[in-house]
């Protein structure tokens, strides 16, 4: 995109043909700069770098109070570098980076809004055919002689594992989409040949001018004053001088807070707890003392409108009034759909339709909003066009310019005041953070056991996506009967051991093996003595944390879990889930422990997708870390935003297809910064079970994501129809204890 300098020319370098402005930082660039859209096909203009300069209008540190209160960059110019015709839309373009970040986003709401993937093409050999059934892990080793922490995508096709029977690094509908993709944008790039230009007539009906034409920018004779916005001809009494669209920011967008690029951790990067100052950006926005939304106009000059109190100010902002072409633009913008197009015929139905909203709604349209300034009075030509900050912004301005030069703590900042009455009420002492209305006030309103929620928004009730996140109500005591079990068979002493890598239970990243637990614990009995699980320790190099997994090997083990799940209440779990989306029958097909410590960093992922929404990873707590922060992101299926939450007693949650969560930073405990009390060390332990109607619309989708991972913590022990087991049928036949289905077959036929 545009590259930004501080060491930009000025006066000195213009003529000097050797200078080359070489410090860069990230800007923010209104007019053109925020307004041009993306399109490297279309790209049509770009900065003229040597036009742009760099002062203070003759200011100096740190005795003029204005140094560090204005921007000294300006004069910023843009070319064009092809022909343009008239009525044609200009274009920028904003980089590589950009282009392909906005490919990949677009490609995965693509698919997780169904739109173009027949995820479920599946040729009738390849979901028939399959090798002998093997259903733990522990078999599929002894009769496959694959050696542990062997990757078995490097074996000889011969000794591969069943579940590597047919290549597993793409889905095989991707080759079939990929292709017709390519055809869809060769037709879809002929279509739109044109449709960048409008006739001068059309703008004029539809189109809004930003400036009234009569504006033009330059220096004043004004004391701590930069650029300013003069008139050019009369201005008449109640004209609109000019339009803005604002960019909505949260009053946290502008803090800047201690941070240490060069910190072990990418936790420790940045410190929130302290903050040192507010960025510039922060001087050009408009707010309300009550409110945590600010408003940056980003039209060109509009941030070149200097203060000129109650008494000078002969400009003020206004919201645009019905029936006006800019109150037609945004209100269509502001309302628009993903795919709509402008309907030259739009009438406004919901007129300023932001004002309306919860701040957080308005802060995710940024950008479809706007403001006008208005003429307080008829305007000269020539007379600097000026409007009151109000009376906060007066206050700190005189304070801080009353403060000797060394005694200030840093540059001014202090943002732009809004008029009485101009912020409506609803904007007003409410909060700017995301919030699930489910679990925001469970001591007076607490979940109903055996219901399955849709998560929804505390500031607007509705549904962070109706498709994969959910809450679902435990058994009361659930939480404590399962942490019970577990702790009787010994798997909560062995994360005790390997989180904290005691001596002989110290894992390499991706390395695992098996233990019986059971031996670690005098609680155990001899049936839990006989019971195997497997531990990795998971990608612990990429994501610098020591989460580990611990699933069932053998299939004591499994049939195990799966009964104790049953004997804690998990049944009611399962029964709020395939009653809520009407499902048939649901088979729990694996379940895992995960335990950590500490994590830096994880990955955004989704363990389930593109299973006809069939399919479910429902997860729960058992060990947790009283006062610590949110333990896991849930990402909305807009997929811009990302909220954290608290692992809670007897609740879990539930993500389908698509559903992209995240274990979020923390640091409990680290082994390799321990002082030696490693026995009182803090661990948190969760649950997930997955658990889906398996059936012949997503049976071939699961093979493919769970199948070929060594070893498999996703262990898909279900290759053919009907199911072996089946945990939850709608007419209540099936429990974890005591399930239906048609056994464990020694063979499936070729």
């Amino acid at each position: 995109g545009i590259e930004f300098f501080m060491d930009d020319y000025n006066e000195d370098t213009q003529d000097d043909d050797d200078f080359e402005p070489s410090h860069r930082m990230n800007a923010f660039a209104p007019g053109l700069g925020s307004l041009a859209n993306h399109d490297g096909d279309f790209v049509n203009i770009d900065r003229h770098y040597r036009s742009s300069r760099v002062d203070y209008n003759f200011q100096t540190a740190p005795w003029d109070a204005g140094v560090g209160a204005f921007t000294p960059h300006h004069n910023m110019l843009y070319t064009t570098f092809r022909d343009v015709e008239r009525g044609m839309e200009l274009f920028l373009d904003y980089g590589e980076a950009f282009h392909d970040h906005a490919l990949k986003r677009n490609n995965q709401l693509r698919k997780i809004q169904g739109k173009s993937r027949d995820w479920d093409f599946m040729e009738e050999h390849q979901v028939k055919q399959c090798p002998t059934e093997l259903a733990t892990e522990k078999a599929k080793r002894e009769r496959l002689k694959v050696g542990m922490g062997v990757d078995s995508s490097i074996l000889p096709g011969d000794e591969r594992p069943y579940t590597e029977y047919r290549p597993n690094d793409h889905h095989p509908a991707d080759e079939e989409d990929e292709e017709d993709e390519e055809d869809e944008q060769d037709n879809y790039d002929d279509k739109r040949y044109g449709w960048n230009v409008k006739p001068l007539e059309w703008l004029y009906d539809n189109g809004v001018c930003l400036s009234s034409g009569k504006l033009w920018t330059g220096t004043s004779d004004a004391e701590y004053t930069g650029r300013v916005v003069f008139s050019t001809a009369g201005i008449a009494k109640g004209e609109v001088v000019l339009t803005t669209p604002l960019i909505a920011l949260r009053r946290d967008d502008f803090r800047i807070y201690k941070s240490d690029p060069d910190a072990e951790h990418v936790r420790d990067t940045v410190d929130k707890s302290t903050v040192i100052g507010d960025e510039l950006l922060f001087n050009y926005a408009y707010s309300h003392p009550d409110s945590p939304m600010l408003l940056v106009p980003n039209a060109p000059m509009a941030n070149f409108i200097n203060h000129g109190g109650e008494e000078d100010a002969n400009v003020q902002i206004r919201w645009p009034t019905a029936g006006s072409k800019t109150a037609r633009l945004f209100d269509w913008a502001y309302n628009r759909q993903k795919e709509d197009i402008y309907d030259d015929k739009f009438e406004s139905t919901n007129h300023n339709a932001w004002l309306k909203d919860h701040p957080i709604d308005v802060m995710e349209k940024s950008g479809k909003l706007a403001f006008e300034y208005v003429a307080l009075r008829d305007i000269e030509e020539d007379e600097e066009i000026l409007i009151d900050y109000g009376p906060l912004w007066d206050d700190a301005w005189y304070a801080f310019q009353a403060t000797h030069p060394y005694a200030r703590s840093g540059y001014f900042r202090h943002s732009i005041g809004v008029p009485d009455g101009f912020y409506p009420d609803n904007w007003l002492d409410v909060t700017d953070q995301y919030e699930i209305a489910e679990i925001q006030d469970l001591e007076n309103n607490p979940l109903e056991p055996g219901v399955a929620l849709p998560m929804t928004w505390a500031h607007n009730g509705k549904s962070l996506s109706p498709k994969y996140g959910y809450i679902v109500g435990l058994e009361k005591g659930f939480s404590d009967r399962f942490l019970a079990y577990s702790e009787e068979t010994g798997v909560i002493e062995l994360y005790r051991k390997l989180l904290t890598e005691q001596e002989g239970f110290r894992l390499e990243s991706d390395e695992f093996t098996t233990y019986k637990p059971g031996a670690l614990t005098n609680t155990s009995n001899a049936s839990d003595e006989e019971m195997e699980f497997f531990a990795q320790k998971y990608k612990a190099d990429i994501y610098r944390f020591n989460m580990h997994f611990i699933a069932a090997w053998n299939e004591a083990a499994r049939k195990n879990v799966i009964e104790g799940l049953g004997d804690a209440g998990f049944d009611l779990a399962v029964k709020a889930v395939g009653e809520r989306f009407g499902y048939d029958n649901i088979t729990c097909f694996h379940a895992s422990y995960m335990g950590m410590t500490h994590c830096d960093k994880a990955l955004m992922h989704s363990d389930i997708y593109a299973t006809n929404d069939k399919s479910w990873n429902i997860v729960f707590p058992l060990i947790t870390v009283e006062g610590t922060e949110p333990e896991l992101n849930i990402m909305a299926e807009d997929m811009n935003t990302v909220v954290g939450v608290h692992y809670l007693k007897d609740i879990a949650y539930a993500m389908g297809d698509f559903g992209f969560h995240q274990t979020r930073p923390s640091n409990y405990f680290d082994p390799s910064q321990s002082d030696g009390e490693e026995s009182a060390a803090p661990i948190r332990v969760v649950f997930g079970a997955y658990c889906s109607q398996i059936d012949e619309t997503n049976i071939a989708m699961l093979r493919h994501i769970y199948d070929g991972d060594d070893p498999a913590p996703f262990a898909d022990q279900f290759t053919e129809l009907p199911m072996r087991e089946v945990h939850w049928t709608k007419t209540g036949s099936a429990t974890l204890r005591h399930p239906e289905g048609s056994g464990l077959p020694e063979t499936c036929e070729n």
